[in-house]
C-alpha cells in the first residue's frame, strides 16, 4: 500500500497512470472555484489531458470558499495536490489516472488577500466555477439578482476584504481594470441552464451594487461562455477509499470515483486566450443551448424523476431504480412524452439512442450513485431542470402527468417520512419553510414562487398536481407510477 504523492509516482506508474509531465513546470492559468468530485473528474481530468499533452501553461489553481473546503485544503495539501481519478464503465471494468492539473490550492478563509492577488495576476486567464445552482444568487423566478448567503450580503455590505465568490471576481477584476489588465474569462461549469448567462447577470449584479462602473466595464470586458458538462460523479466515501486502496494499492485520502462517460461542449468565447479544448474531446460550438437543454431536461430531469419516487417507495441507489423495468417505464415516458417535444434539434445527436444511453448509464451498480446525492437543494434544481419541461408543455398542451408526479412525490418527500417510516435524506437551505408549507397545505406548495414563480397558478398543473397526490397517498409511489404507465 502506497500513500498518494509526487515522490511515490514512479512505484504506482506499474498498477496505474500517472502524470509524466514535469508538474514543477506547470503554470496555473486557470483558476477554479469549488473544487468537488465533479471539477475532479471533469475539468480537472480534461486539463491534465492537456498537459500530459505538453500544453504546460494551463495548470489549475484551485480554490476554496466555505469552511468545509478546508478538508479538501488539507487532503491536497498532503498529497502534493494529486488524487485518484477511477472511471468506471457499464460492464464494471475500471482504470484509474492519478490526475497533476492541481498544482497550486488556496482556501479563502486564510488569507482572502492571496486569492484576490491571484485573480488579479496578468497571468490568470480564466477563473471556472462549481459553485452549484444556488452559488449564483440568482432568483428563479425572476431572473434577479437576489442573493441570500451570508458571505455575499457581508461583501456587499462593504466587508473589509471578499469572502464570497462574486465578490472575490469582482475585487480582482477591479484591481484588473485599474491596473490596464486585460480581463479573466469567467466559465461556468455548473449544470445550469445558460450558465454563462447566470454567471454574468451574478457578476454584474453583484458589482452593480457596489460600483456601476465596474459592473458597466465587467459587462463590456469578460466573456462567459455557455457550457454543457456531463459525467455521473458520486461523493466520495470511506468505501471508494477502501477500493481505491484494495483494487489499486493507493493510499488515498480523497479519490474520485465516476463514470466512464464523459462530456463537455463548450461555446468558444474567451477574452484571453484558452488552451487547445479541442485536442482533448471538448466540443467547441457557437452555440451550446440544444446541448445543455438535451442534458438538462433529461439527464438531470430524470434525475429528480427518479429520485423522490425512488426514496419514497424505499430505494436508495439510482442503480435499484434503474434497472426496475416500472421505473425504467416511467423515466422512459417523461424522456419521450414530456421532454423531448420542448427540445430543438441537437446536431450530431439521436434523442432516442441518448435517452437509451441514459438508462444503461443509470443502470451502472458499479458506480453507486445515491438517489439522496440528487435531490440535494431541490428547491434549486426542481425550477432549472423540471419546471422549463412543463411550462413549454403547458404552453402547448402536450402531456405533463408525469412531472406532475415528480413534484407530488417532491411534495410528499418534504413532509420528512417514506412509505416504510424511515426519514427522508432532505437537504435544502429552504428546507423549514418548504416543510412548513406541506404542513399546512400541500396544494400551497405550488404557490412558493422562489420556485414555481407565475406558473403555480395554471390551474392544469395544479390539477394534475392534485391527482398525483391523491395517487400517491391511495396506492403509494410504486402504484401511482403503475397507474400512470398503464
Amino acid at each position: 500500500m502506497t500513500d498518494l504523492t509526487a515522490a511515490a509516482l514512479p512505484s504506482l506508474a506499474a498498477n496505474v497512470s500517472v502524470p509524466t509531465y514535469d508538474r514543477t513546470a506547470v503554470r496555473s492559468r486557470i483558476v477554479h472555484v469549488g473544487v468537488g468530485g465533479f471539477h475532479r473528474a471533469h475539468e480537472a481530468m480534461y486539463l491534465d489531458r492537456l498537459l500530459e499533452a505538453g500544453h504546460t501553461e494551463w495548470g489549475l489553481c484551485g480554490v476554496g470558499v466555505l469552511s468545509f473546503d478546508a478538508a479538501m485544503r488539507d487532503a491536497l495539501a498532503a498529497q502534493d495536490d494529486l488524487y485518484t481519478l477511477v472511471t468506471t464503465a457499464p460492464d464494471g471494468t475500471s482504470a484509474a489516472r492519478v490526475i497533476g492539473s492541481i498544482v497550486e490550492y488556496l482556501f479563502v478563509p486564510d488569507d482572502p488577500e492571496a486569492v484576490v492577488a491571484k485573480l488579479a495576476d496578468p497571468d490568470t486567464a480564466i477563473v471556472s466555477l462549481t459553485i452549484t445552482e444556488g452559488g449564483y444568487g440568482i432568483d428563479d423566478a425572476t431572473g434577479d439578482y437576489s442573493p441570500r448567503d451570508e458571505a455575499t450580503l457581508a461583501d456587499l455590505d462593504g466587508s473589509a476584504s471578499p469572502r464570497s465568490v462574486m465578490g472575490l471576481l469582482a475585487e480582482g477584476l477591479r484591481r484588473r481594470r485599474d491596473a490596464g489588465i486585460p480581463a479573466f474569462t469567467v466559465m461556468s461549469c455548473d449544470n445550469i441552464q445558460g450558465n454563462g448567462h447566470v454567471a454574468r447577470a451574478a457578476l454584474v449584479g453583484f458589482a452593480q451594487r457596489l460600483d456601476p462602473g465596474l459592473a458597466t466595464w465587467i459587462a463590456r470586458n469578460v466573456s462567459f461562455p455557455n457550457s454543457m458538462v456531463d459525467r455521473i460523479t458520486p461523493v466520495t466515501t470511506d468505501e471508494t477509499r477502501a477500493a481505491v486502496a484494495e483494487e489499486f494499492g493507493i493510499r488515498d485520502r480523497w479519490p474520485v470515483r465516476s463514470e466512464s462517460f464523459e462530456q463537455w461542449v463548450l461555446e468558444d468565447a474567451f477574452t484571453a486566450g484558452r488552451p487547445p479544448f479541442g485536442e482533448v474531446g471538448v466540443q467547441l460550438v457557437d452555440d451550446v443551448e440544444p446541448y445543455e437543454l438535451m442534458k438538462l431536461r433529461l439527464l438531470n430531469a430524470s434525475h429528480q424523476a427518479m429520485s423522490y419516487l425512488g426514496i419514497l417507495s424505499g430505494a436508495h441507489y439510482v442503480h435499484e431504480v434503474c434497472t426496475d423495468p416500472l421505473f425504467v417505464d416511467f423515466l422512459r415516458g417523461y424522456m419521450h412524452e414530456e421532454a423531448i417535444p420542448t427540445l430543438r434539434p441537437v446536431p450530431g445527436i439521436d434523442l432516442d439512442a441518448y435517452c437509451d444511453q441514459l438508462i444503461a448509464r443509470f443502470g451502472s451498480e458499479a458506480i453507486r450513485d445515491t438517489l439522496a446525492r440528487q435531490v440535494v437543494d431541490g428547491s434549486d434544481r426542481l425550477p432549472k431542470f423540471l419546471l422549463p419541461v412543463v411550462r413549454e408543455q403547458l404552453a402547448s398542451g402536450g402531456r405533463i402527468d408525469h412531472a406532475a408526479l415528480v413534484l407530488a412525490g417532491w411534495s410528499v418527500f418534504l413532509e420528512g417520512r417514506t412509505e416504510s417510516g424511515d426519514e427522508t435524506p432532505a437537504v435544502d437551505s429552504r428546507l423549514d419553510e418548504l416543510r412548513a408549507i406541506v404542513h399546512d397545505d400541500p396544494a400551497a406548495l405550488l404557490d412558493y414562487a422562489p420556485v414555481f414563480g407565475d406558473l403555480g397558478r395554471n390551474a392544469r398543473l395544479r390539477e394534475a398536481y392534485l391527482s398525483a397526490r391523491a395517487s400517491l397517498a391511495e396506492r403509494g409511489a410504486r402504484g401511482a407510477i403503475a397507474a400512470l404507465t398503464v
